[in-house]
């Protein structure tokens, strides 16, 4: 794995950490509403699901082939969500941001779209990275339009990709390479500057 991957990203919104045995009761009180895993579970996290996932989230760690982040509130430390670095392809400079989630309190207020920033200059200004990939069900308009708005490139669907508990999943894939990186950053930049604006 690449050195340096596993690391704590501070914004003024946000504060990703690698996640520890001690952030599974918070996020647990985080992953309460069920609107979070309409497209992963297609209803609410029991806890033993939700504790299946969490160590599964560790060992992927352990074993170097993910990074999993909590999704912390950078002013109170409140667990928010998680997100997570996969498909780790060090010998091709590229990787995935997703299993991305938070609990719906802090959506629309701009904690993905820094968490977002900080994940990608993390890959392509720290890590070298030249393609960062991101995918959803292809149903998922919520998903795909933060994608789009990011704005990362739709590439196409893979259909019948992936089972999930509600059934067959169609993914819509998409990319930002290094060649958009600086328009990405400068869009992301902009979101954020306009989210902190007083109403």
């Amino acid at each position: 794995m690449w050195e340096g991957l596993s690391i704590r990203l501070e914004g003024r919104i946000v504060v990703l950490e690698p996640l520890r045995p001690d952030h599974r009761e918070p996020l647990w009180e985080a992953a309460q509403d069920e609107r979070i895993w309409a497209w992963y579970l297609g209803a609410a996290a029991t806890r033993s699901w939700f504790d299946a996932w969490f160590a599964d989230a560790l060992a992927e760690a352990e074993r170097g082939q993910e990074v999993s982040l909590a999704t912390l509130d950078a002013t109170t430390g409140e667990a928010l969500g998680s997100t997570r670095f996969l498909s780790l392809r060090e010998e091709h400079r590229g990787l995935e941001i997703g299993s991305t989630w938070l609990t719906p309190a802090a959506w629309e207020t701009g904690a993905n779209v820094e968490a977002k920033l900080l994940m990608l200059s993390h890959a392509f200004e720290r890590l070298g990275c030249m393609r960062v990939e991101l995918k959803t069900d292809a149903r998922n308009e919520r998903s795909r339009r933060a994608m789009e708005a990011l704005p990362a490139q739709f590439e196409g669907v893979f259909r019948k990709h992936m089972l999930r508990p509600y059934g067959v999943r169609d993914s819509a894939f998409y990319a930002v390479v290094d060649d958009d990186w600086p328009a990405v950053r400068a869009n992301l930049e902009r979101r954020l500057a306009a989210k902190r604006q007083p109403a």
